[in-house]
């Protein structure tokens, strides 16, 4: 596995542009085989997004390293992540972090994902049940924010929450065929926001009070 891992970062990441050193260096660190379903450890190394419990998915690791190297993650940096999952993507933001508080709104996810990150020693992640659109503002401003489920729009909550010079990354689309991966920067100076757009991707729906509707009409 650990071999694996190592030529994922080498072939599927250095070889694209990802550059950031501290960035591969936190893939090579964090083994994604303790992260997908049981059964499935063979596919874990390559790239591409794989399924989990809930309906939900694991990200495709080169999209995970795009955004942490977006986000310009330095010892110092508080991250808000919205959309835990199995807890891959904190790991990895976390390996680069002060702090990472994470955002699952489906409990049993929330709840694996805590397990599996204590069980790694990971002491800098606090995990946290809710609707992910509203953020965490308990322990706001954060310095970057990374948003794993695609919405119509950014949520105002977050851009409330992201501190003057910080960093957003999100994917925006208007249905889950039509989505770009956009990163939002916040001036430290006058606290306008500016948007730059990183590429087409796909994402899980991003479901919440700012975001889309569940199936039968409701957000929770």
């Amino acid at each position: 596995m650990e071999q694996a891992r190592h030529r994922m970062v080498d072939e599927q990441l250095a070889r694209r542009d990802i550059q950031d050193a501290r960035v591969l260096d936190a893939m090579r660190r964090v083994p994604r085989h303790a992260f997908v379903p049981a059964g499935r450890e063979h596919e874990a190394y390559l790239d591409r997004p794989l399924p989990i419990a809930a309906q939900q998915t694991i990200s495709q690791p080169y999209i995970v390293a795009l955004t942490a190297q977006a986000l310009r993650i330095g010892p110092d940096t508080r991250v808000l992540e919205i959309g835990a999952g199995s807890g891959y993507a904190a790991a990895v933001l976390a390996e680069l972090a002060r702090e990472v508080v994470t955002v699952e709104r489906h409990p049993l996810l929330a709840a694996e994902a805590a397990a599996r990150l204590t069980s790694l020693r990971y002491g800098n992640i606090r995990v946290v049940t809710g609707d992910g659109t509203r953020g965490y503002p308990e322990r706001a401003p954060y310095d970057a924010i990374a948003v794993t489920a695609s919405g119509p729009r950014v949520p105002k909550a977050l851009l409330d929450q992201l501190a003057p010079g910080g960093r957003m990354v999100i994917p925006i689309g208007p249905d889950e065929h039509q989505q770009e991966l956009v990163l939002v920067t916040r001036s430290p100076e006058d606290g306008r926001f500016s948007e730059h757009r990183l590429g087409a991707v796909r994402f899980v729906p991003l479901v919440g009070e700012d975001g889309w509707a569940c199936a039968d009409g409701a957000w929770d």
